[in-house]
């Protein structure tokens, strides 16, 4: 198992990538895809058996019920119908863990929906209820500063600040969108600069060149990013060369 105890690294995982096999001994969590953009019951039974394999803590990661955009575009939907879709991507996954005899960490939401809900009040708001009455012993992966967190907080739900490694961010902290040729670090070196300056720092270069505050409890590398299994073994083969303060 290869892990860097300081460190927590997360995948989004179970999305068709196959790669599960290669990136999960170097990871401390995953979010699993369970049918909103993708997924279904054997590819969250054959994550999860992965996962438990070498000690991964397994998370749920619902989307917009929208396969046709992979959950990557934002989609006019009511607030019950979102709830209800939201409940049974996460139950159906807690139900497969349970039969597995593990059980979820965390929740994590996934494309459109994670970046809308990060900062608008009404999505957010849906999150927050959802954690409070269904899911109060589960963490909420969260981005730092974003609305989303401080309601969290306020609601005593227990959250990881997740920063990206391998996505370029704008001055606001949000992801450069994914339409632009710079939204992806696909460079380990750049990766582990980004890990010393969040870690020792908190801070975050820009797509800009500037300098942000942020806090990382977690650090995402995403499963189905290009050249995904080369970038974390020489993320991992070059990790202690980074000085981390204790």
């Amino acid at each position: 198992m290869i892990k860097n105890n300081k460190i927590r690294i997360n995948s989004d995982l179970g999305e068709g990538t196959g790669v599960e096999k290669d990136i999960m001994p170097f990871l401390s969590s995953c979010s699993i895809a369970c049918g909103g953009h993708t997924g279904d019951k054997s590819t969250m039974t054959d994550t999860i058996l992965i996962a438990k394999k070498y000690g991964v803590n397994i998370g749920a990661h619902p989307s917009y019920p929208d396969k046709e955009n992979f959950g990557r575009k934002n989609i006019s939907i009511p607030h019950s119908d979102l709830t209800n879709s939201l409940i049974n991507q996460i139950d159906d996954l807690d139900r497969i863990a349970r039969s597995l005899e593990t059980s979820l960490e965390h929740i994590k939401l996934h494309g459109a929906l994670y970046n809308f809900s990060a900062n608008d009040l009404g999505t957010a708001l849906i999150i927050i209820e959802l954690m409070k009455s269904k899911y109060s012993n589960k963490i909420l992966y969260v981005p730092y500063g974003s609305l989303i967190s401080k309601l969290a907080i306020e609601n005593n739900i227990k959250i990881y600040y997740e920063v990206f490694l391998d996505r370029n961010y704008n001055n606001d902290l949000s992801l450069v969108s994914r339409g632009n040729n710079n939204s992806m670090i696909l460079d380990h070196q750049k990766m582990l600069k980004r890990l010393e300056n969040v870690i020792n720092d908190n801070k975050i270069q820009t797509i800009d060149g500037n300098y942000k505050k942020i806090s990382a409890d977690t650090f995402c590398i995403h499963g189905d990013s290009p050249k995904i299994i080369s970038l974390i073994k020489n993320l991992f083969s070059n990790i202690n060369k980074i000085k981390l303060d204790s």
